[in-house]
């Protein structure tokens, strides 16, 4: 009989259906194998008044999967790659990413409220960027998933939020009743690092079983990109976006601003070289 290989997960809808996803790769890449689903609560899901930003964000969503792996209550961890932090736990590493999807964060507004006075994030990166847009907007905070997020607006707790096209297009959301969707152009609003890529995360040890199964091109751009955040030695609650498609790095920090640059990746040990030459152009302090 073939062992059930067990996958940590959050319990929130969007995970659960990121991690359907990855259980749907592994089903076509080792068919032979069968995936159930570790669902584990993290203190952030149970402990909604908490201020991301004040608890420093990196790592609040993936320290109980972690330790499912670590001590080997599962053997797979499904994870938000711009959750992860740039530095992993021994005896851990990423197995690889699902493809990417849609990378754009999404306005999504009161219908009443075209112009949002008042807008809800709890991530400097889309502040400083989308305040840049909407420089008269007062930020606010609103926790929850998705769907709880979408129902707060609408009962007018804020006018307007910043949520992820990924987590969005995965769970088939492109209307809400009384709300609009303006998708922002990553020139405008460049994404977190790693930003709508789904990571799959494994035991060191069962690296050589996975690393091969999932998507080459992400894995160069989230890996670029991490490389990045880790330079500056800051995590998702530093205002810093960095996204890699097709030979344009684009990068926002607050000391440069939007800068873009051309790079050619096309293998792993390119990325520390590359990375060193925008860093010299950069001279960020």
């Amino acid at each position: 009989m073939t062992a059930t290989t067990l996958i940590a997960t959050r319990k929130s809808p969007l995970a659960l259906k990121q991690t359907e996803m990855v259980r749907a790769c592994l089903a076509e890449k080792l068919p032979e194998g069968s995936y159930e689903n570790l669902e584990l609560s993290t203190q952030v899901d149970e402990r909604l008044n908490w201020s991301l930003e004040k608890r420093g964000g990196i790592g609040l969503f993936t320290k109980e999967l972690e330790d499912a792996l670590i001590e080997g209550r599962a053997e797979l961890a499904v994870h938000s790659a711009k959750d992860m932090p740039t530095t992993l736990p021994g005896g851990l590493a990423i197995a690889g990413y699902l493809s990417r999807a849609r990378v754009n964060d999404v306005l999504v507004h009161r219908k009443d409220s075209p112009n949002p006075q008042t807008i809800a994030s709890s991530s400097p990166r889309r502040r400083v960027q989308a305040g840049l847009l909407y420089p008269e907007a007062k930020w606010t905070t609103i926790r929850g998933n998705v769907g709880t997020r979408l129902r707060k607006i609408a009962a007018g707790e804020c006018e307007a939020s910043l949520l992820a096209a990924a987590g969005l297009d995965r769970l088939d959301i492109a209307a809400f009743d009384g709300l609009e969707f303006l998708e922002l152009a990553v020139e405008q609003v460049v994404p977190a690092p790693g930003q709508a890529a789904i990571a799959v995360q494994c035991r060191t040890e069962d690296l050589a079983k996975y690393k091969d199964l999932f998507c080459t091109d992400t894995k160069l751009a989230v890996t670029l990109e991490k490389a990045f955040l880790k330079r500056l030695g800051s995590g998702c609650q530093i205002p810093v976006g960095a996204y890699y498609k097709e030979g344009l790095f684009r990068i926002y920090h607050p000391e440069v601003g939007h800068r873009t640059f051309e790079i050619t990746l096309t293998a792993l040990d390119q990325v520390e070289p590359e990375l060193e030459l925008v860093m010299e152009q950069l001279a960020i302090t």
